[in-house]
């Protein structure tokens, strides 16, 4: 048993070298020992390639603002790891971790001897949050985020009171498959009988395999530019303007602070979730605490700047279609600017279809790597360059600290990938900008 936190984090972690073991019978195992504490939860259930941690966060700040206790569980975490399990945008205290960490243990433990074998990080950490969240009565709802997919996510064992959906791209496809349609059957894996889904997601081939598991369901769905409408969107100095069309209501104006095209999808989706809670749980959330929520929301990592002269961004864009709205966003907003990139990126992923774009906008491209199973070394991802004005460092401290120096104060320098390497480099960043 464990009696201080780094113990605790020590044991959770360790658990990595399990690697990703789809399937729920683990965690109904865990939860039948707890006697189903994550049947007593009131969830919101959000699956898709990008936009969850955005998502999660706008609909958290809108039930805030209407007075509700939110908690939220998702991942990963960028500053510290309680995060991923928080009230009200509040990491739980580490002697929360170590009270759970020794409640889930010695289930661990039994597992071990079972047919199902020892569970895996993501398991305990998702074990954690629902024990958490079952036994805590001053939660009015928890927005949880699935891991991996959703058929046979760890939180898949959720009845929620609705389910969101923010879109679909190709990422993992080592486990989820080689195509959209593939893709979309296993995110529609969270869709339960009778619980309405909300989404976002707008390719034709994987909307057919989502609706289709809704129909067979009676799971009522309400799909972006079919039941809820995007109007008037424009960039605006700090965030972005549009407006929403829902089947009840039409909101004007509605300002938001996350840079992005995709960040309005994704704000967009969260009320439309927010309407049908209205509309079908009879949550009390006014236009008022609406445009508040909105307005206040912010997600540490999404095009998040962290210094101003020289212009330095961090975002997350961790996969093909992130990489896509990165560009789209340096696109509209600086196109008249020199943009310096710092590319980290996990081996799993598609390289060549997240370098290629990034040259389009670059001035400069510059690889780097950290200590992380299965990445990239900064060569590996230089070499698949093809771009003329690149460099690599392996020692991304080394990389960062060179480009920061070289960068003007009319360029931008952006460092995105792999969010397990934004979370690690983002303080360093943050350090090394007070002595700019």
């Amino acid at each position: 048993m464990f009696t201080t936190y780094e113990e605790a984090l020590g044991w959770i972690h360790s658990r990595l070298r399990l690697g990703i073991k789809p399937g729920l019978k683990r965690m109904e195992w865990m939860m039948e020992r707890l006697e189903h504490p994550h049947d007593k939860i009131n969830a919101i259930h959000v699956a898709g390639t990008n936009g969850k941690g955005s998502t999660v966060c706008y609909l958290r700040n809108m039930l805030e603002c209407a007075g509700y206790n939110v908690g939220t569980f998702t991942s990963p975490f960028f500053e510290v790891f309680n995060e991923r399990i928080s009230v009200n945008g509040h990491p739980i205290a580490d002697e929360e971790i170590v009270r759970l960490a020794n409640i889930i243990y010695p289930l661990a433990v039994e597992l071990e001897s079972t047919e199902w074998g020892s569970p895996t990080e993501f398991e305990i950490i998702t074990a954690m949050a629902f024990y958490y969240f079952g036994n805590q009565e001053d939660v009015d709802i928890v927005v949880f985020e699935t891991g991996l997919g959703g058929r046979l996510d760890s939180t898949n064992i959720i009845n929620p009171l609705l389910t969101v959906i923010t879109n679909i791209g190709y990422d993992h496809m080592n486990l989820l498959g080689e195509t959209l349609p593939e893709i979309a059957f296993e995110k529609a894996g969270i869709i339960k009988e009778g619980v309405p889904l909300v989404s976002s997601v707008e390719q034709e081939e994987a909307i057919k395999v989502i609706m289709d598991r809704a129909t067979s369901l009676q799971s009522q769905v309400y799909c972006l530019d079919l039941d809820y409408h995007i109007t008037n969107k424009r960039p605006i100095a700090y965030g972005e303007e549009f407006s929403i069309r829902t089947p009840t209501n039409t909101f004007q104006e509605l300002i938001i602070t996350m840079k992005g095209e995709h960040q309005i999808k994704n704000a967009a989706l969260s009320l439309m979730a927010i309407s049908v809670l209205q509309q079908q749980h009879d949550f009390i959330i006014k236009e008022t605490h609406i445009r508040e929520g909105l307005k206040r929301a912010r997600w540490i990592g999404r095009f998040e700047t962290l210094c101003d002269r020289p212009t330095i961004i961090i975002d997350g864009a961790h996969n093909p279609e992130g990489i896509n709205s990165l560009v789209n966003t340096i696109n509209t907003r600086y196109n008249d600017r020199k943009v310096h990139i710092i590319f980290c990126a996990l081996k799993d992923k598609k390289l060549s279809d997240m370098i290629i774009p990034l040259e389009t906008v670059a001035e400069s491209l510059s690889f780097t790597s950290f200590d992380f199973p299965r990445v990239s070394s900064a060569k590996e991802l230089f070499d698949v360059s093809t771009f003329e004005k690149k460099d690599f460092d392996e020692d991304w401290k080394s990389c960062i600290t060179r480009k920061m120096k070289s960068v003007t104060n009319d360029e931008i320098l952006i460092v995105t990938g792999s969010l397990y390497f934004l979370s690690e480099v983002r303080p360093f960043i943050v350090e090394e900008c007070k002595n700019i």
